[in-house]
């Protein structure tokens, strides 16, 4: 249960970075580990692509030293859900808290 709510922070972590700027895998693990989250690439990276698939991020692809770098930002689809999130973290937190 521990890893679906932790994961659940992660997509909205990432969805409020996507919304300062753009984004891109490797930055994305260090800032989350930062925060506390102990996050492996196979996890990363499939979260950044549904996120993507499913609207809430766009991606544009960069040479960058020889490597494909994929850079990802907040879509208006993405930035609703992050209001939404934010509420409902913002309630949950008054209530538990």
């Amino acid at each position: 249960m521990m890893r679906n709510i932790f994961l659940g922070f992660i997509r909205i972590h990432i969805l409020h970075h996507a919304s300062e700027g753009e984004i891109f895998g490797v930055e994305m693990m260090d800032e989350l580990r930062r925060h506390g989250y102990i996050i492996s690439s196979g996890t990363l990276y499939p979260i950044l692509h549904s996120l993507a698939e499913d609207g809430y991020l766009t991606r544009r692809d960069e040479v960058v030293s020889g490597k494909v770098r994929k850079y990802y930002k907040i879509t208006e689809k993405g930035i609703d859900a992050l209001k939404d999130a934010k509420k409902k973290i913002q309630e949950l937190t008054e209530e538990v808290m």
